[in-house]
């Protein structure tokens, strides 16, 4: 199986965490992108979605599928999103399609996250992709002399501008033995709105796809 047929078999998998007549949180990226195709033909047995960015939400409006203010949300059961790493704790990296803070307030809502991912981003520790950090403009200078303090090589990602209008330094080199430590060492710096490290709040559950089907993975790694 290619990686795209990886990607669609995770994310149809997550299908079967759906709830009917629930409200259904929305990651971004192109595993998410199959879960929204998949979540088009049962549209009628869910309330709706709350999305984690407007690409995301432009493609469930396009599907026929209502989207919600999280504000006007009582209650969001599940939150299904990808990774661009995770571990067997199911500590993850995300921040690939600069969707990052809006991703992390709705898995913050959410009663499960669910990540579906291809077998290739599964990893030992978190680190070989780049730690993406969302920033305010003016701050920019400040927030990349503290994370190179941190250990860390910051780039600007050119020409991105996130849905919340900050830009995204991709921190590269940093070694992240203690991955909640880092995460909250880098929230703090002023001038970060948030970081990629999914830690403090990791996944719920991780749907695994590998050439010999969709694993079932716990934190920890145990299997289903």
């Amino acid at each position: 199986m290619n990686q795209d047929a990886l990607k669609q078999a995770a994310a149809l998998a997550a299908l079967r965490e759906v709830p009917e007549d629930a409200v259904i949180g929305v990651g971004t990226g192109s595993t998410v992108n199959f879960f929204i195709d998949g979540l088009a033909a049962m549209r009628g047995r869910i309330a709706g979605a709350v999305s984690s960015s407007e690409a995301s939400t432009a493609r469930l409006k396009a599907a026929g599928i209502a989207v919600l203010d999280l504000n006007s949300v009582d209650d969001l059961p599940v939150y299904v999103d990808g990774a661009d790493e995770v571990t067997h704790h199911l500590q993850m990296t995300k921040g690939g399609g600069a969707a990052l803070t809006r991703e992390k307030i709705v898995a913050a809502v959410a009663r499960r996250f669910i990540c579906v991912a291809d077998g290739s981003k599964l990893v030992g520790r978190l680190g070989g992709f780049p730690i993406p950090v969302e920033v305010i403009p003016m701050a920019r200078s400040q927030v990349a002399r503290e994370l190179v303090r941190l250990g860390g090589r910051p780039a600007l990602r050119p020409g991105v501008t996130t849905d919340n209008g900050n830009v995204i330094l991709d921190v590269h080199g940093l070694d992240v033995l203690n991955a909640v430590e880092l995460e909250t060492q880098i929230t703090l710096i002023t001038g970060v709105v948030t970081c990629g490290i999914f830690a403090r709040r990791g996944a719920d559950l991780l749907l695994l796809a590998t050439a010999e089907g969709v694993q079932t993975l716990h934190p920890g790694g145990r299997g289903a």
